[in-house]
Parts: C-alpha cells; structure tokens; sequence
C-alpha cells in the first residue's frame, strides 16, 4: 500500500526541508554519506489454545535510525521519538561514530532512485485492512479453522491457532536526496496439532503467511491449511529412524527450498563475501552447479513474504540471478557490499526495525524449474531417502558444511517410495551439494509458510525449490 507522501510526513511530523536539514548536520562532523529511515509499526496478534483465547493484544513501534558511513565505518543511532531535538542529538552521535568523512565510492549514484513510488506497482495487495479493526472480528476465524481441523481426524488431542500480523508506515530519506515511503503489511495464521494413537504421540505444524491484508482469512485458506496439517499422519506414526549412510537424497518441491536459502543462499550474501568469510568469495563468474541451473532471489513476487516495493535503503525492489545456467553471476548487494565491487545494488539492503542498520539479506530464495519430473527423479534412485519437511540446522558459511534435521519423509527403494522415516538428519557441504546436482524437476513451489531469517536481527523471507535429486549426502540414522 502506497499513501501519498503527505500521510507520512504527517506520521513523523516532518517535512522535506527537516529531512534535509537532518541529513546536513548529520554530515557536518563525519561521513560521506547519511540515510534515514522512519518506521510507525502496528502489530496486533490472537492466540486459540484448545479453543480457548490465551493471549492478544495490540502494540504499537515507532521511532528513527541515522545511519552515517565514512568508508568501512558505520555510523548508527536512533530514537524513539520524531521531535527535532532528538532527531539531531541522534544525527549527531552517527555523525561522531562514523568519523572523519573519507573519500570513498558513493553508496547509490550507479542505482539513482529519485522517482516517487507509484502506487499502481505496489506488492501487497490490501483489499481489507489490518489497522482499525477490532481483534475480537478476527476471532471467528479461528474458531472455524479448530473446528475445521478437529473434524478431519479423531486422534487430534490439542490444536493452537495464530493469527499475528502488523502494518508498517516507512519514510527513507539520503543524501542524494532520494526520498521513498511504502507502507507494508506482513501477516500469518500458523497451526500446531498434536495426534495420539495407542500411547504414541505426534505433532505436526503448518504456517500461512503473506504481505496482505485482512482478506486473507478466506473459507478457502481454512480448508487448505487443515488439510494440510492432518495429511501424512498415517505415515508419521508409522514412520522410523533408517539406518544411515551415504546415499542419494530427493528433496520435495516447497519447503526443502530452507536447505537452498540455508546452506547457499546465505554464502550468497555479499557482506560474507566481501569480508572473505563466504566458501563463493572468489568464485564469482565460475561454474558452481551443473549447467541449465537456475537460483534467484526475488523481491518481486506480489504479496509474497520476501516481496519489498523498495529494500530498507531505498533501492527499488527486483529479481536477482545469483546463477544462471549453473554459473555464479551476483552476490546479494546492498549500498555498501555494491559501491565495494563496483556494482549496482540489487535491493537486498534489510533490516528488522528502525533500531538496526541494514545488512545484505535475502527475500525469496528459491531455483527455478527444470525439465524432469519429480516421479522420474525417484525412479533413478535404487538406494537413498525423499525429504519434504526440514526443521532447524546450522550452516558453516566460511566451509559451507551444514547439518538440517528431518522431520518427515520416505526410503527409496529400487526406484520406489517405501518405509516413511523420520528423525533423521541430511549432512553435506553447500558447494559440493550445488555440484552435485543429478536433476531437477519442472514442479518449482515457493513455500507460503512463516519463514524468518535470523543473521544478527530478524527479518521475513520466503524460500522454494523444485523436485531436485542430489547424488550423494550424508543421512544420519541408526
């Protein structure tokens, strides 16, 4: 959603002119370069447990942050308040951190954004809004979707439903004189289910999560989500730990795109990079995966958690090819990481509130579609396992090496789904892994879930992948 940019002045209580005057004393002491970023955030949330309302309520985030970089120095403060007195007392403790100006590459003149956004290329379609609405008219929702759930199966012992979602004004001011002001909505309805069978327990999980408005909560996304949370239990209870070893690895289109965005698009991001810390930070323009192979990472996709109008700097939102036809063509910019190479930025500037400077972060991360088919991928394997549902791992950027645990899958057996297993861990090396590559699907899915990347601050993204066979993994089991 796109106000005119009146509504945002009258937020922040500022003008043009103090937004500049802003920037100048910021300068005045130390820097090359100074930007601003306003944030008045609302965030509202209800929680269901067993049908019962444990928690809600409503909050709302507002303040400043004065970034002012002098060469590799950076300069942060922010407050909490928008009066002038404040404001400067920030600029100027930027000012001081950041030092002496230098005379460095500027941070933006490759990529000049002085447009004014355009409301008719905005992202987050709202046709409902979140803002002014009381909580107890989303609480129905919930409901259906409990009574929905409890229906499609007997064993269900406990269900939590969620709904949290937030609305965030944003005015972004430089020195270049870029002005640019969005207002973002971010929401998602998550269930957690527990099943019980003959003194046995299970849970499963499902999220839903979208940069919508309140219109989301649709009969149709009830129907969608308890189906999902419900299918596969049979499998679950009958599900057990295989043995381990070396074998091939299938991972299902969707979600396993974590394992993408975790174990490579990480190593992706330009600041590992231009530190040397990142396995890629001299691969750049080499043969990494097998040709044919697409990965990218997309700010553009309409109401898609990743989806930014404009980054946190200011940089229009885009589509990024880290590689293309199996080579590595760009990292993950932002200001900084770009004017350090020489490049334009390509809108990965992020940060998670006015409190944070921005880093280079992803938005969704995913590979684009082959030609095979997800059946004939699992017919070329006589030995190995199909994942579809990771949970938590760790990732060695600097080596690449990462560790992701299981939660639901199955043994391939001659070509053929048999045993479903669980409890399992998939161990390897990004690099090696991306080498690997055997095929890949035409069945591209971006995961809808509540992903939240966490690399010093915390900020939403989306990942997916196609069907996609690599050759040899480490699968931990007996």
């Amino acid at each position: 959603m796109i106000h005119p940019k009146e509504h945002y002045f009258n937020i922040f209580q500022v003008d043009a002119l103090t937004l500049e005057k802003l920037v100048q004393e910021a300068l005045c002491s130390g820097g090359s370069y100074c930007d601003l970023y306003f944030e008045n955030t609302t965030y509202g949330s209800l929680l269901l447990r067993d049908g019962a309302v444990t928690s809600g309520g409503n909050h709302i985030d507002f303040g400043v942050g004065v970034r002012v970089l002098s060469g590799e120095k950076t300069g942060y403060a922010y407050s909490e308040s928008t009066s002038w007195a404040d404001m400067l007392a920030c600029a100027r403790a930027a000012s001081q951190i950041a030092g002496k100006p230098v005379d460095v590459s500027p941070y933006g003149t490759r990529n000049p954004s002085r447009g004014e956004p355009n409301p008719a290329a905005d992202r987050y379609p709202v046709n409902r809004p979140w803002r002014g609405v009381p909580l107890s008219d989303f609480l129905p929702f919930l409901q259906k979707l409990e009574a929905s759930v409890r229906q499609k199966d007997n064993r269900i012992v406990k269900v939590i439903a969620n709904l949290a979602f937030q609305v965030s004004d944003i005015l972004m001011y430089n020195s270049f004189r870029e002005l640019k002001w969005d207002t973002r909505p971010l929401s998602s309805v998550s269930l957690s289910v527990i099943f019980q069978q003959n003194g046995q327990t299970e849970n499963k999980s499902t999220s839903r999560s979208f940069r919508k408005g309140a219109d989301m909560l649709s009969d149709a996304l009830i129907e969608e989500m308890a189906a999902e949370v419900v299918r596969g239990i049979d499998e679950r209870f009958a599900a057990r730990r295989p043995k381990g070893g070396r074998m091939s690895v299938v991972m299902g289109a969707g979600a396993s795109g974590i394992l993408l965005h975790e174990a490579m698009g990480h190593a992706f991001e330009a600041d590992f990079n231009r530190k040397g810390t990142s396995v890629f930070a001299d691969r750049m323009g080499q043969q990494i995966c097998p040709k044919g192979i697409q990965i990218i990472d997309d700010g553009t996709l309409s109401g898609n958690r990743g989806a930014l109008n404009f980054d946190d700097e200011g940089i229009p939102g885009q589509k990024t090819y880290m590689v293309e036809d199996g080579v590595l063509t760009s990292y993950l910019h932002d200001r900084i990481s770009a004017a350090h190479y020489g490049v334009r930025p390509t809108g990965n500037g992020r940060r998670e509130s006015f409190r944070y400077a921005p880093l280079p972060r992803m938005r969704a991360t995913y590979m684009e579609s082959g030609q095979a088919k997800a059946e004939d991928l699992v017919a070329a394997v006589s030995k190995g396992v199909f994942v579809d549902e990771f949970s938590n791992g760790q990732v060695q950027i600097g080596e690449g090496d990462f560790t992701f645990y299981v939660k639901s899958g199955f043994l391939i057996e001659n070509g053929r789904l048999t045993q479903p297993v669980k409890d399992i861990n998939i161990i390897g090396n990004g690099p090696a892994a991306l080498a690997d590559i055997r095929g890949v699907a035409d069945d591209l899915t971006v995961d809808p879930g509540a992903w939240t990347c966490g690399k010093e601050q915390s900020v939403p993204v989306s990942c997916g992948i196609p069907t996609v066979l690599i050759g040899n993994l480490i699968v931990g089991g007996e």
